[in-house]
């Protein structure tokens, strides 16, 4: 390990016993003071490091970014409520500059989930393992730290869209990419509180929403809750299909009133659900 640590450039900082603690650099200077011999070597340049979905592993060093980007961040809790510099990089379409879309996305979740604690006490629900299935920038994940809910978020970016993993990961919040026309990587009943906003409208050109739905409900625990805001329509068809999957669901106006494009479906998976037992040839199965 320390021969190894040592050709990768990272600095040993303690050891006691077992366990040892190394340091990555903050720059480039000692990957290129290396002999050019040594192992492993340096990615090549057109290597992307933010390409992460189906691309092989290699066995090279991520070259770090010239302009400190990833390293010049403020300490925790600052850096979750700052725009991080890798923000710039997002290749996006936006009407506003990053800066201001970045803003504008952590006040409307601070007020959404202000409404949420208010109106649907969710302190008194206790949520511990959380996901966000559309994450954006993660501010759902950090309007629930500025409220005092004590639970750990799963940031999820669909591959569909614009790559802000790296502003998530800048905030000090932790996420993943994934393609939800694919199996979400979790052990069953993982947990407690799935939230998708504008998830379905995005994805339903391209996968069978019903798959979706199918694949929260193993995500979620009994008893567990999953908070859907998206189109009108597509929600009302989601009601059909959850109702159908033994969910309770409570179909809720969003602040902007009962004519708004926008709705939140807030269903509970069942504790228990109802055993298909064989009766006679003609009669129905519970």
């Amino acid at each position: 390990m320390e021969d190894l640590t040592n050709r990768l450039c990272w600095k040993l900082e303690k050891k006691e016993g077992y366990v040892s603690i190394w340091k990555k650099p903050l720059d480039n200077t000692c990957y290129t003071n290396r002999d050019p011999a040594v192992q492993p070597p340096l990615c090549e340049v057109g290597d992307d490091p933010n390409s992460v979905w189906y691309v092989g592993l290699k066995a090279c060093i991520t070259r770090l970014p010239e302009n400190g980007h990833g390293a010049n961040i403020p300490s925790w809790p600052a850096r979750m409520h700052e725009a991080p510099q890798r923000l710039q990089t997002v290749e996006m379409d936006a009407y506003l500059a990053k800066g201001e879309l970045f803003k504008a996305e952590s006040r409307y979740w601070k007020d959404i989930v202000a409404g949420y604690i208010r109106s649907f006490h969710w302190k008194k629900l206790k949520f511990r393992n959380v996901m966000d299935m559309r994450a954006g920038f993660g501010g759902f994940a950090t309007a629930l730290i500025e409220h005092n809910i004590d639970s750990w978020v799963m940031n999820v970016v669909p591959t569909t869209g614009p790559n802000t993993l790296p502003v998530i990961y800048d905030r000090g919040l932790i996420g993943v990419s994934h393609d939800w026309c694919e199996p979400f990587d979790t052990y069953p009943r993982t947990y407690d509180l799935l939230h998708a906003s504008g998830l379905f409208s995005k994805e339903q050109k391209r996968c069978n929403i019903s798959s979706i739905l199918l694949e929260m409900d193993r995500m979620l625990r009994p008893g567990g809750r999953a908070y859907i805001r998206d189109n009108r329509f597509i929600v009302d068809e989601i009601r059909e299909i959850t109702t159908a999957m033994g969910w309770r669901c409570d179909l809720r106006d969003t602040s902007e009133g009962p004519y708004a494009s926008r709705k939140i479906l807030m269903c509970q998976k069942r504790m228990l659900r109802s055993k298909l037992v064989g009766k006679k040839r003609g009669e129905h199965l519970d």
